[in-house]
């Protein structure tokens, strides 16, 4: 197959191999630089058509938001700009310390968010130097396919080897053992759930790993609550709750709760009943053989509307999310449902609050948000959430150049540590010594 798209893994993995020793050999980072612009024009010619696809294939989401979701993984992702560099020098010589590729990556990609994992993560590579094997879900593997050959296109038509982004065109579990031990695939990079890095870190390489998150945030009383409910029902909402990063719990202060449970609605919110709420819960949620819940598959994704109308809750409108008061006890709290049905806890003070969301959290280390005009309390909530994203007075999107300042990437590696990936992550720390003076006069 051409552009990319391989019947084999094996195939797959060869034709990046030799695309990637192409690209380290003959082009230098003013190429790399020119590839990623004619990828980011190729996407961008493209993005309507890619969020369709991806909403007919999956199910999943919204198209507005899939539009955005991808545009900034194609506008705000890092280029070879991105590429650390460091310089020791004395009078006994110098040495310069630089970042090379890996080589061949392999990546897996998740079914919520195929088209953004595959241009942040191919783009962040291309810049690095290395090319990449994605073993795309099984579930999104046509709008991937499509993503890769466009991706394919614009670099060959800039004058860049062909094949530096390559995929199985029928990718499952057995492709992904064998590009997992292809010897010229050196780093293994995972954007989905447990189970997922758990088999990634099985295969004895080093892995750059994205884990599962359930974002909690707080709301307090120092809190500007119509600008709190806007921007947390513009974030929670957003494709439905499909982003690992969005806010899926809430804990308010008791003294203004009401207050934005009003403000929540007037944004656009459903307010559902108490009642109501544990009755949609019992809808969103199954519970797993050795305890706890898990997202009913079924509804990941979908609006709230039709979740609603599955719990007998028929309206005619289209609301983005929906929200109910609960307890710290209800599964909804404790699960990341990735659908945009709210669950929201009445605390007493804000030590009560961050206690709560804290252990809302379970550790993963993902990502949270505080609405807070009182800095030592966003401090504090921020020391001891130690998440890879935190973020004050705003959706957690922020955080990626989305009504905050930053770098956009899919690929948020808190298992493995990484954080907010790009270039940076996929290279190797390398020096080159001139030793004794050699070469060098110092000033």
């Amino acid at each position: 197959m051409s552009n990319g798209v391989f019947d084999q893994a094996q195939a797959a993995c060869d034709a990046a191999a030799e695309a990637q020793r192409s690209l380290v050999k003959g082009f230098s980072l003013a190429d790399r630089d020119r590839f990623i612009d004619a990828i980011r024009d190729t996407m961008m010619a493209n993005m309507e058509t890619l969020a369709q696809m991806e909403l007919d294939e999956t199910g999943y989401g919204r198209v507005e938001d899939k539009i955005a979701k991808n545009s900034g993984a194609v506008l705000l992702s890092q280029g070879t700009e991105a590429l650390p560099t460091g310089v020791y020098a004395s009078e006994k010589g110098l040495t310069v310390e630089y970042y090379a590729p890996f080589g061949v990556v392999g990546a897996v990609t998740p079914v919520t968010n195929p088209a953004a994992t595959i241009i942040g993560n191919g783009i962040g590579n291309l810049a690095a130097g290395n090319a990449v094997v994605f073993n795309a879900h099984p579930g999104a593997k046509a709008t991937s396919r499509r993503t890769v050959e466009l991706a394919n296109e614009a670099i060959t038509q800039a004058g860049g080897p062909a094949n530096l982004l390559t995929m199985p065109a029928d990718p499952d579990l057995a492709t992904l053992d064998v590009i997992m031990a292809h010897p010229a695939v050196k780093l293994l990079v995972g954007t989905g759930g447990p189970a997922m890095v758990k088999t990634l870190m099985t295969s004895g390489k080093k892995v750059i790993a994205a884990g599962a998150g359930n974002p909690p945030s707080i709301i307090d009383e120092t809190a500007d609550l119509a600008k709190a409910a806007v921007g947390l029902l513009g974030s929670a909402s957003f494709d439905n709750n499909l982003l690992c990063i969005a806010e899926k719990e809430v804990f308010v202060i008791d003294a203004i709760f009401d207050a934005f449970m009003a403000q929540f609605e007037e944004a656009g919110a459903y307010i559902l009943t108490p009642a109501q709420g544990r009755s949609l819960r019992d809808i969103c949620l199954v519970p797993l053989p050795g305890g706890g819940h898990a997202a009913n598959k079924a509804w990941v994704g979908q609006s709230a509307q039709l979740i609603l109308a599955a719990g007998g809750i028929k309206i005619d409108s289209d609301p983005r999310i929906a929200a109910y008061e609960t307890d710290f006890d209800d599964p909804l709290v404790h699960t990341e449902q990735m659908m945009p049905i709210l669950p929201v806890v009445r605390c007493h003070d804000f030590e009560q609050a961050m206690d709560l969301a804290y252990r809302a959290e379970h550790g993963c280390l993902h990502s949270a948000s505080i609405w807070s005009k009182d800095i030592d309390r966003v401090t504090a909530f921020g020391t001891i959430i130690n998440t890879s994203i935190f973020v004050q007075n705003g959706g957690t999107m922020s955080a990626f150049g989305i009504g905050g300042s930053g770098t956009n990437a899919p690929t948020i590696a808190t298992p493995t540590g990484e954080g907010v990936t790009g270039p940076q992550s996929f290279v190797r720390r390398r020096r080159f010594c001139m030793a004794d003076g050699g070469n060098y006069l110092l000033g």
